[in-house]
């Protein structure tokens, strides 16, 4: 086995600290200054006719209950492992965020977690962020179903005929899955992933599922009041009704954390054009939250990826 010179593993973390952290910015930098669908000039003009220091506040307010609400569900399920702090939790976070921003559908995120625990406990930490990301996804599909077929019912973007469709190959599918759950895949079965779920105590999941709804409500209804900060007069359920679709239709597509605002933006002019809404706006509002509830956790993000220490060095 080879071994590298302390002086030069050094070197090598300092290195893809800095690779990790500039690639991050370069990529914030790229979408927001050659995205030539945002008219700044639109959005000077409506923030200082509708700017409020209390307006700014709560919208703000609500990005940090985002991920502050992600970051109590992390600790939660790292106490499978062994309990943490909730500075500890933030920190693995942020930095895991920052690790996954250029990685497709945040793949980097589990590599970003596992690095703050043993080796051994990697498979363990890879497994829990599953369970972490995977109740939020839960969650965006059942509400986004009932919001698609609220949306659909106003307006029948699809006919009911393809809706049942749609409804008989989700069944068809889960029926399949449930049906070889003892089929192996490389010792890996869903039989043996239902028992590894089961073994975490109920509490636990059950804490997980609150955090993930109080979490759902807080970034959907901040997309909510931005629309109502842009004077787009609406029925609650009508714009929540689209909300809920686009999140659910936009998190069902393989993208990148530096892209999610130009796919979520890209579902939403669809749904809120049928609403009557400037498209201008729907890409203001798409760019604002992924700066909001993105770009600033891995601008902090990166000072925790900046300090982060190895196991094995003091670097």
């Amino acid at each position: 086995m080879i071994s590298i010179p302390h002086k030069a593993k050094q070197f090598l973390v300092l290195l893809i600290k800095l690779l990790i952290v500039g690639s991050a910015f370069y990529f914030i930098y790229n979408q927001l200054a050659n995205n030539d669908k945002l008219d700044w000039q639109k959005f000077i003009t409506v923030f200082r006719k509708n700017q409020s220091v209390l307006g700014i506040a709560f919208i703000l307010l609500l990005s940090i209950l985002n991920r502050y609400f992600e970051i109590l569900k992390w600790q939660n399920l790292a106490k499978v492992i062994h309990p943490i702090s909730l500075g500890e939790a933030t920190k693995q976070v942020l930095a895991a965020l920052t690790a996954g921003i250029f990685t497709p559908n945040g793949v980097g995120e589990y590599a970003g977690k596992a690095l703050y625990f043993q080796k051994s406990e990697a498979k363990k930490v890879v497994f829990l962020n599953l369970i972490c990301n995977g109740i939020q996804m839960i969650l965006t599909i059942i509400f986004g179903l009932f919001g698609l077929l609220y949306f659909n019912a106003q307006y029948n973007v699809i006919t009911t005929k393809t809706v049942l469709i749609l409804f008989g190959g989700f069944l068809a599918i889960l029926m399949f899955l449930f049906s070889i759950k003892k089929i192996k895949i490389k010792e890996y079965s869903i039989e043996k992933l239902i028992r590894k779920i089961n073994e975490i105590p109920k509490s636990i999941h059950q804490k997980n599922i609150v955090l993930g709804i109080c979490r759902y409500l807080v970034f959907s209804h901040q997309y909510y009041f931005l629309f109502l900060a842009f004077d787009v007069q609406l029925p609650y359920l009508t714009l929540m009704a689209a909300v809920t679709s686009v999140y659910f239709l936009a998190s069902s597509l393989p993208t990148f954390q530096f892209l999610d605002f130009a796919v979520k933006g890209s579902v939403a002019i669809y749904f809120f054009k049928i609403l009557g809404v400037n498209e201008w706006i729907v890409v203001f509002i798409s760019t604002l939250m992924w700066f909001l509830n993105v770009v600033l956790p891995v601008i902090l993000g990166s000072y925790y990826v900046l300090n982060f220490k190895t196991k094995n060095t003091t670097a």
